[in-house]
């Protein structure tokens, strides 16, 4: 494999940036070379300078396009950190039915927002799904909207899709779920209708404008902002800040904290689950 110089590293790490948000440095020259290697060798290229020259001037945004599905990490599984979906399940969702039940008096559809930024191949919003679906047994009683966003096309249309490799699957998802929710489709299996009916999913990148996506409920944005660096974590909550509800709520890796990051949410604990709401 062609290796990757310290200015190629600071070259192809700009442009990474620029694009997607994530930021890579020298310490991440091995993850470049991995991810992008392939990408040089299949293409004819001597350098990953040449990678960078060829993609400045491809209008058509195809290699772009590449460089992003290779480079994004698209690690996910089903029901990842159980006690995020056992909080939805337990305290959110319940909470916020019983607000929105009160101020509908039963008269329409309650409505019921969710967004997964960074959502991947989809399994974190499909989770998400059947969480509503065991919860709620007659959605007819509930406007649900459930948006998946990731800036990589690969992952969006795997996630449209909603099939999964026996690997894919037997991460996370417990086999009675498997069974009730999933058709088998050969060596794969593939989400039935009524759980991918509940689900949108779109192309977003965080550094852009959230403008149409509307406002939401709650969302979930998971190790994704670990990935940027101080400043632009800043801007992506404080943009979060202004989709989420009033009295909605944000679920962030188990990891992650929001202090010095975005001072309009605080944190707030039910059992051993954090979860965010903006301040009063």
């Amino acid at each position: 494999m062609i290796k990757i110089t310290p200015d190629e590293v600071n070259l192809i790490s700009r442009y990474i940036h620029r694009v997607s948000g994530i930021l890579l440095d020298q310490t991440k020259a091995y993850l470049i070379e991995s991810r992008l290697g392939r990408l040089v060798e299949e293409m004819g290229l001597s350098s990953y300078r040449a990678l960078y020259e060829k993609v400045r001037f491809d209008g058509s945004k195809t290699l772009e396009r590449k460089i992003i599905d290779a480079i994004t990490t698209n690690e996910t599984l089903f029901f990842r950190d159980a006690s995020p979906f056992q909080l939805l399940q337990h305290k959110i969702l319940p909470d916020l039915i019983d607000r929105r039940s009160g101020k509908s008096s039963g008269l329409l559809p309650i409505s019921i927002r969710i967004w997964s930024a960074g959502c991947s191949t989809g399994q974190e919003v499909y989770s998400i799904a059947i969480v509503l679906k065991e919860l709620l047994p007659d959605l007819r009683k509930f406007r649900i909207k459930l948006l998946g966003t990731d800036i990589s096309d690969s992952a969006i249309a795997q996630a449209s899709y909603g099939q999964y490799s026996k690997f894919e699957i037997e991460r996370g998802l417990p086999r009675d779920k498997l069974l009730k929710y999933f058709n088998a489709n050969g060596n794969h299996w593939k989400v039935k209708d009524e759980i991918r009916a509940m689900a949108t999913f779109k192309k977003q990148n965080l550094m852009e404008s959230f403008l149409g996506l509307g406002r939401f409920d709650i969302i979930f944005c998971r190790n994704v902002a670990i990935y940027f660096p101080l400043e632009d974590r800043k801007k992506l909550f404080e943009k979060i800040a202004n989709s989420l509800e009033g009295d909605g709520y944000l679920i962030i890796g188990a990891s992650e904290s929001l202090t010095g990051i975005c001072s309009r949410f605080e944190p707030k604990r039910h059992l051993k689950s954090v979860f965010y709401q903006l301040r009063e």
